[in-house]
């Protein structure tokens, strides 16, 4: 029930309903607070947490080329075993020559096709049969560089080696090294890093740059991996 007063006043009682003002002058929705705009903080917060990330993974993996490239080999090295891991024309051949240089007992190469034979290698690394016959093991099981790794342990175990040459390309020479420490937790491991021609010298083509970001991140999860062994 409504009551006008002298005044004009409308009084509200207990049961009315108050309406907006046909003119739109009220002073309640003149007042009305604005709702604050959390939605753009969101954004620009998400999108600054983006451009983090971005950066961080830029530097990660310029970090891990300029390491990958700048890693040397030793002039002279002398070890129980040799392994090296297939995959490019290069790494065999230079695991060969430091066989032949006496630089250790014996070589694993680890990942050879299942149809490959020692003959042929030999040819193909001008070698003579004979070293092949005496002091080189073919791993024609590992799909790998995890079986590589797992291969070479169990080789080096046999022969009760302790300190093992792990021999393959420049870009892929540090994920080599972690998954082989993982699986050899108490060898001695030395690096021997071979210059590939997919590593792409001082420019990177489209192509090398996926081999080598595709390297960057499966060293990554090598990483994670060995923590997690850890």
């Amino acid at each position: 029930m409504n009551y006008h007063g002298p005044t004009g006043l409308k009084a509200i009682f207990p049961g009315d309903v108050l309406m907006p003002d046909p003119s739109g002058s009220s002073d309640t929705q003149a007042h009305l607070p604005h709702a604050p705009r959390e939605g753009h903080g969101a954004v620009w917060r998400g999108l600054g947490i983006l451009v983090c990330v971005l950066l961080v993974t830029i530097a990660g993996f310029a970090s891990f080329t300029e390491r990958s490239r700048e890693m040397i080999r030793p002039a002279e090295i002398s070890v129980d075993g040799i392994v090296v891991l297939t995959g490019g024309p290069e790494r065999i051949p230079a695991a060969v020559r430091l066989l032949e240089q006496k630089a250790a007992m014996r070589l694993l190469i680890s990942g050879v096709y299942p149809a490959t034979t020692a003959r042929q290698l030999s040819q193909i690394t001008e070698t003579e049969t004979s070293l092949f016959t005496c002091c080189v093991d073919l791993d024609k099981r590992a799909s790998d560089t995890r079986g590589n790794a797992a291969e070479a342990a169990g080789w080096a175990a046999r022969h009760k080696f302790r300190k093992l040459a792990v021999v393959t390309s420049d870009y892929h020479i540090l994920r080599a090294m972690v998954e082989f420490a993982r699986a050899m937790p108490d060898a001695e491991l030395v690096a021997y890093p071979v210059a590939s021609g997919d590593s792409g010298g001082s420019a990177l083509s489209l192509a090398t740059f996926r081999l080598w970001t595709s390297e960057y991140v499966k060293y990554l999860l090598a990483l994670v991996r060995l923590q997690i062994g850890n």
